[in-house]
């Protein structure tokens, strides 16, 4: 039989498998993440009909006599190219933009992916729709990462616990142009509050030297506390300052300023601002009153006692620093210029407590909560397997691969940490199937199978001559 008959049917079937794989990837045109493929063909044996000789001294050599019998499968090649970002707007769905894969997990199975249209479950876990596979990361505790790669979970009515207030900062502009509060008793009642009281506050004479403001504060448990701060002038360049404790709920007392004994003056906490007459900024503060009395205090420390021996520490923060043994203050701070004044209580840390409301995906993979209670925290992370060759990696179905031999090892690391990949949330991977490309090569293809079919038929032809030889 004719040689050239066999090479044209290696290479119908070749042709034949091109078409196979040309056929899957405009089918997958539209599928998520899909990475399409090509065909490589190879050589197949050369029968040697004569070999070579070497040059003998008086003539040159002669080169070898091969006849090729068709050609192979080298190859089939999956191209990991980016493919185009759709937006979705579906907070669920992530597309991948570099070279990393997604981490999924069933049972102790372990599966990388690049499609990234997830769905949470019935039991709070985000998942592959096609089969239900748990996408790997890092859950957080308390709003901090830890370091163990597990199931990402966000259930809905998740709760974050309240947090007491530590912190509430006094800042806005005390008037410099406003009278020294007159601490006489014309109605006769005498003084209230250390000479600060409803009685002398309501003195028409003492109007617009004095200003105040009401913060809410939140205790261990949630429960909002309502705290109120008198600021008067009592000289130039001075005001002193108290924590009404009349404005505090039922149940709930000030206790010590900084560590010490508690403060007389009828329940209320108080102390002294005293500013640069130059630069109006503040350059001294001080606690009146008990053994923690003193200047240069840059931070007044209050302390609320609550029902059930619950306790409150706040830290009242100034917008100072301390330097040489006095507190300079800065433009966030409280300062005395003329004007207005509008110094107040202001950016306490506390909250109640809350459940999980809503959530959003980075470009790093944190996921982040939003809670009814106003808090956002952050819930975990996505995260990422890399390869040193991707192209190694085994297809399983479902938009899924697995580890082969030539793959490499996944390298786990985190967006644009460890991993020079990062995410976009609301948005998916198109596949990167080249449509003009593989019309392209589907007629490429047709030809070259036509091409070969022909080859077949004229072997064909000259068979048949050959048997006619003898009629």
């Amino acid at each position: 039989m004719l040689r050239s008959l066999f090479a044209g049917v290696s290479g119908l079937r070749n042709h034949q498998f091109r078409m196979d794989v040309i056929g899957n990837n405009i089918a997958n045109v539209n599928t998520v993440g899909f990475k399409s493929g090509r065909v490589a063909f190879k050589e197949g044996f050369a029968q040697l009909l004569q070999g070579a000789s070497r040059p003998p001294g008086d003539q040159g050599g002669v080169n070898p006599v091969q006849i090729g019998l068709g050609s192979l499968i080298g190859s089939v090649d999956q191209l990991f190219t980016q493919g185009n970002v759709e937006t979705t707007g579906v907070s669920t769905d992530i597309a991948m933009q570099g070279d990393a894969f997604f981490v999924v997990r069933k049972g102790t199975e372990t599966y990388y992916t690049r499609s990234g249209n997830f769905q949470l479950d019935a039991e709070g876990r985000m998942v592959s729709p096609t089969n239900g596979f748990i996408v790997q990361g890092r859950m957080a505790l308390d709003g901090i990462l830890n370091d163990n790669i597990t199931d990402i979970t966000l259930p809905f009515g998740q709760k974050v616990a309240a947090r007491a207030t530590s912190k509430v900062t006094v800042a806005g502009n005390l008037n410099s142009s406003a009278g020294v509060f007159n601490i006489a008793d014309p109605d006769g009642a005498g003084p209230l509050l250390g000479g600060f009281g409803p009685d002398t506050r309501s003195v028409t004479a003492n109007s617009g030297t004095f200003t105040n403001g009401t913060i809410g504060m939140f205790d261990a448990l949630g429960n909002k506390v309502d705290v109120k701060m008198w600021m008067w002038k009592t000289a130039s360049n001075q005001w002193d300052w108290q924590i009404d404790s009349t404005s505090l709920p039922a149940g709930y007392t000030l206790g010590l300023d900084t560590p010490g004994a508690p403060i007389g003056g009828g329940g209320a906490v108080t102390g002294r601002f005293t500013f640069d007459p130059s630069t109006a900024l503040l350059i001294q503060s001080s606690i009146t009153g008990g053994p923690s009395a003193g200047t240069g205090i840059s931070s007044p420390t209050l302390t609320i006692n609550g029902p059930g021996g619950s306790q409150m520490s706040v830290t009242m923060s100034l917008g100072a620093q301390t330097s040489a043994g006095a507190v300079t203050g800065t433009l966030g701070g409280i300062t005395q210029f003329a004007g207005n004044g509008t110094a107040v209580l202001r950016d306490q840390d506390g909250y109640t407590s809350g459940q999980l409301q809503n959530f959003s995906i980075d470009r790093i993979g944190i996921i982040s909560g939003a809670f009814t209670n106003g808090v956002n925290q952050t819930l975990g992370q996505i995260v990422l397997a890399d390869f040193n060759n991707p192209a190694g990696l085994l297809r399983t179905g479902d938009n899924m691969y697995a580890l082969s031999g030539n793959s490499g090892g996944a390298v786990l690391g985190y967006a644009l940490e460890g991993s020079q990949s990062f995410m976009t949330s609301g948005a998916l991977e198109m596949s990167n199937v080249d449509l003009a490309q593989e019309f392209t090569n589907l007629i490429v293809a047709q030809r070259g199978f036509q091409a070969n079919s022909r080859m077949i038929t004229t072997s064909d032809s000259m068979l048949e001559e050959l048997v006619n030889l003898k009629r």
